[in-house]
């Protein structure tokens, strides 16, 4: 099992965390140089994951998985390891740019591409 949890898969193109631009405001109800973002929900195999992104000063502070599949005990444990796994690389990398849990792929897929749709409107 430890031999499984050290092979890194392949990861995916860069996906940088955009920086905010010149013009842009802040969603209402956000404080000055904080933006909270919701990104899309992704529909993956066992069920939907959908995240949401603080990022102060064009650095994201924060991960949120508002949801992910845990109908069942085997989802409940799967998730219960992988979303914080996800949340903290998330946070080291500053991108989406983040290497997929061993055991929860599809959770995995799912949260990197809720976050990316986040990072994306974020720059918006």
């Amino acid at each position: 099992m430890v031999l499984l949890l050290s092979l890194k898969p392949h990861t995916t193109p860069d996906l940088a965390v955009p920086a905010p631009s010149a013009g842009a405001s802040a969603p209402s109800g956000s404080v000055a140089g904080t933006r909270t973002v919701t990104g899309e929900s992704t529909q993956t195999r066992y069920g939907p994951v959908q995240v949401r992104i603080t990022l102060k000063d064009g650095r994201l502070t924060d991960v949120t998985a508002l949801s992910y599949p845990q109908q069942n005990p085997r989802d409940q444990q799967i998730n219960g390891y992988a979303i914080p796994r996800l949340r903290s690389e998330t946070l080291s990398a500053q991108s989406a740019d983040i290497d997929t849990v061993s055991g929860a792929t599809y959770t995995s897929e799912g949260y990197r591409q809720s976050l990316q749709s986040a990072l994306d409107s974020a720059s918006r």
